[in-house]
């Protein structure tokens, strides 16, 4: 046989962390022994599989191609495992999400609370990521599931819009920007704004686009949340954009105005991204399809509640 699972995992490993020393330490292995695995694939395969740097390690042409392989490989035998869990409840499964910084601190705690509660044998790993992280984790099968917002796009992924969003102006009370319905992105500008932390999806893409109409966010302060952000801007200290979803829920608490943003981009399609919805193991299309249900009933006509409540 050319390779085993173990051999397989720690290639993927050591593709994703640029590293020998630091996949045999995720595998808990020696150094020694996964060298000789990575040199006996190398044998039986008949070619290099890595170039071996001062750095680290880079994947050499068949390496990338194995690398595609064994993560197919490696989720389908993860959806074996899901689909036998029900004859043997010893087998755990395990999720990986990439998720922009909205879902991670304001969608997905919600929707992670109910379907585990439902799933106990299975766990998640969240992580925060920028869009074109997003997209390339799952091109690249480092993450399971993706969820992302504003445009996306990535040849032979399945990318499904769950709900709407849009973002908006939150301004104190007595700020000048108060009194206006709308507002467009440039007039913001010329004021002092609250922003997330640096790596945040929404701070980068704000940033992106004020530099490419050649200003600058002027950034006061940064922050680690929406909650945190509002509370800057109602006591005076800046301005802030947010998805609206999110504004309306702190406007309840918060002594806000909130102003609507003229531009196209200011509506945030929300999507899930998958390789292929139908290889995913059982309980993740499952919690797929909880994610699905739960952005649609968020956009229920009463306003009760909504996708970053």
């Amino acid at each position: 046989m050319l390779f085993d699972l173990t051999d397989l995992r720690l290639f993927i490993h050591i593709a994703e962390q640029k590293s020998l020393t630091r996949a045999a330490e995720r595998m808990h292995i020696s150094l020694a022994a996964a060298s000789n695995r990575i040199k006996e694939l190398e044998t039986r395969f008949g070619t290099r599989l890595l170039y071996r740097e001062n750095k680290g390690v880079q994947l050499s042409p068949a390496g990338e191609t194995l690398l595609v392989h064994a993560q197919a490989f490696m989720q389908q035998v993860e959806r074996l495992k899901s689909d036998m869990q029900q004859y043997n409840n010893g087998i755990k499964g395990h999720i990986r999400i990439f998720a922009n910084t909205t879902a991670v601190t304001e969608f997905m705690p919600e929707v992670l609370g109910h379907f585990l509660s439902r799933h106990p044998q299975v766990n998640v790993a969240l992580e925060e990521r920028l869009n074109q992280d997003i997209v390339r984790g799952i091109q690249e099968g480092t993450a399971d599931i993706g969820i992302a917002a504003g445009p996306v796009s990535g040849a032979g992924l399945e990318i499904i819009n769950f709900s709407t969003d849009r973002l908006v102006l939150a301004a104190a009370l007595d700020h000048p920007l108060a009194r206006l319905s709308e507002t467009s992105f440039a007039e913001t500008l010329d004021y002092q704004h609250i922003g997330l932390h640096e790596g945040s999806t929404l701070q980068h893409f704000l940033s992106r686009i004020a530099a490419e109409t050649g200003q600058r966010l002027q950034l006061r302060i940064q922050v680690r949340g929406f909650e945190a952000m509002c509370r800057m801007v109602e006591n005076n200290v800046g301005v802030a954009i947010l998805p609206h979803s999110s504004a309306m829920r702190l406007s309840r608490t918060m002594r806000l105005a909130l102003v609507e943003l003229k531009e196209p981009w200011a509506v945030r399609e929300r999507s899930v991204i998958v390789q292929k919805l139908d290889a995913l193991p059982q309980y993740a299309r499952e919690l797929v399809d909880f994610i699905c249900d739960e952005g649609r009933k968020a956009g229920a006509p009463d306003g009760t509640r909504t996708a970053d409540q």
